[in-house]
């Protein structure tokens, strides 16, 4: 997986790009916003809209804790943001102007632990050569009634991962309490803490996918995704 400091790079390049680009057109928008609507198409496509609206709101989360800027940006229900474009245009001369792109990277970041560092940067060089998303095929009714048949094994299996997924917040919670009460090792176990909530946030993205492809386990699954999500 790419360490932090690269997905940033590869953010900032990302803008750099759409920046570039943007001086030959009429462009309204910042190069950031640009951008990530321009993932939100292309890497939605693989994890749908809800997966891709679940690792929006946390990647914004996590970019709040460096940005504070970015306090009034929302996600809203179809993955799209609100008010960034209003935040990257009140970049004053005391700003460093990465508000937008430290939101970016915490995206790039969710993808590469979700989808893998190959699929992603797969799909981000497919976004740069402007290649258009491919959409899954429709399942098939043998496949449809395969899924039915393995339904109560898929359903315990997701039962098992909310398990873990439970588990692994309350590791992120004790943790968060060791870094209140050894000052000195604060910045490490935060920074635990919270890859620990991120691979969580996965794998809550991972069961609502999966449960919405498993067809009809999906009322069941979706209380029990957004009993964590929430």
């Amino acid at each position: 997986m790419l360490p932090p400091e690269k997905t940033r790079d590869l953010a900032r390049s990302l803008v750099a790009d759409e920046a570039d680009a943007g001086t030959t057109s009429l462009q309204t928008e910042p190069a950031t916003v640009r951008v990530y609507e321009r993932l939100r198409r292309q890497l939605g496509a693989p994890v749908g809209a809800d997966g891709f609206q679940v690792l929006a709101s946390r990647a914004l989360a996590l970019a709040r804790s460096e940005s504070p800027r970015l306090s009034a940006v929302q996600v809203m229900a179809n993955g799209g943001l609100r008010w960034l474009g209003a935040v990257e245009s009140q970049t004053g001369a005391d700003d460093d102007g990465e508000a937008g792109v430290i939101l970016i990277a915490q995206l790039l970041g969710l993808f590469l632990t979700f989808l893998g560092e190959a699929t992603t940067l797969r799909l981000i060089e497919d976004l740069r050569l402007q290649v258009d998303v491919r959409t899954e095929p429709v399942a098939t009714p043998a496949e449809i009634t395969d899924l039915a048949a393995d339904g109560p094994a898929i359903n315990a299996a997701f039962e098992d991962l909310l398990v873990e997924i439970d588990r692994l917040r309350s590791v992120g919670k004790h943790i968060e309490i060791l870094a209140n009460n050894h000052p000195g090792m604060e910045d490490g176990l935060v920074s635990v803490a919270e890859n620990i909530r991120s691979i969580a946030t996965v794998l809550d993205v991972f069961t609502l996918i999966r449960s919405k492809a498993g067809g009809p386990q999906e009322d069941v699954l979706n209380l029990e995704t957004n009993r964590y999500m929430n």
